[in-house]
């Protein structure tokens, strides 16, 4: 028997006897899911971090609110997301009845927030304090020059690691199999596990992880490219 022809059977043998590749499409379809709707999660939960922070910074006040804002960057940042995910399916949730993916969206939610608030708020920072007098000037009170004139150019200039950070964030979900929730990389161990066959149903886990980001890196690329053109 030629290679091709052993590869050809156990290709057969891991994905089409069976319809094991549905594992695969089935996990795939869970994987999606956690990390778009974690993704609307953490930027609804950074931005408004990323607010409180910034405007303590710059004016002194929600004093009790930053403080709450850093406790929870500083627990987030500094511990594992495994261990995050673990906590809140074992012991925050532990006494209901609740859907894996439903706890694995609220974890990697909240842990991505997180980031995306430091990345926001550096964001804001960054743009010169002369765009809030210009603002002031203009008649503009504080809200008001932070929403039509502050958050435009920081959401630009931020846009392009807000990208990076989803694509991380993308692969860390594939520690979702650690509360046996069905997605990507818990179906090519079923897999693995109906047929003993570790190489091609791992690999074919990698690939699509792989096939994803490189799609999302191509997006963040142009993206970065388009504001680097506007900017001329």
């Amino acid at each position: 028997m030629s290679l091709f022809d052993d590869i050809r059977i156990t290709f057969i043998s891991t994905f089409i006897e069976d319809d094991r590749w549905k594992y695969l499409a089935d996990g795939l379809s869970v994987t999606m899911q956690v990390t778009f709707f974690a993704v609307l999660l953490g930027i609804v939960l950074g931005f408004i971090v990323a607010i409180i922070r910034s405007t303590n910074q710059k004016t002194g006040k929600l004093k009790i609110l930053n403080l709450i804002c850093r406790i929870y960057i500083t627990v987030i940042r500094g511990t594992p997301v495994a261990i995050q995910l673990l906590i809140i399916y074992f012991v925050v949730f532990a006494s209901y009845n609740i859907s894996k993916v439903f706890v694995a969206i609220i974890a990697f939610g909240f842990n991505s927030g997180a980031y995306v608030a430091e990345i926001v708020r550096g964001g804001i920072m960054s743009v010169d304090s002369g765009q809030m007098e210009a603002g002031r000037s203009l008649g503009f009170n504080y809200i008001q020059t932070m929403r039509h004139i502050i958050m435009p150019q920081a959401f630009k200039n931020v846009l392009p690691a807000l990208g990076n950070e989803f694509i991380v964030l993308l692969k860390e979900t594939s520690i979702s199999s650690m509360i046996a929730l069905q997605d990507l990389t818990r179906g090519g161990d079923i897999i693995r596990g109906l047929t003993f066959q570790a190489f091609m149903p791992l690999i074919a886990v990698a690939l699509i992880y792989l096939l994803i980001v490189m799609i999302l890196s191509y997006f963040v690329d142009r993206l970065e490219r388009r504001l680097r053109n506007s900017d001329h």
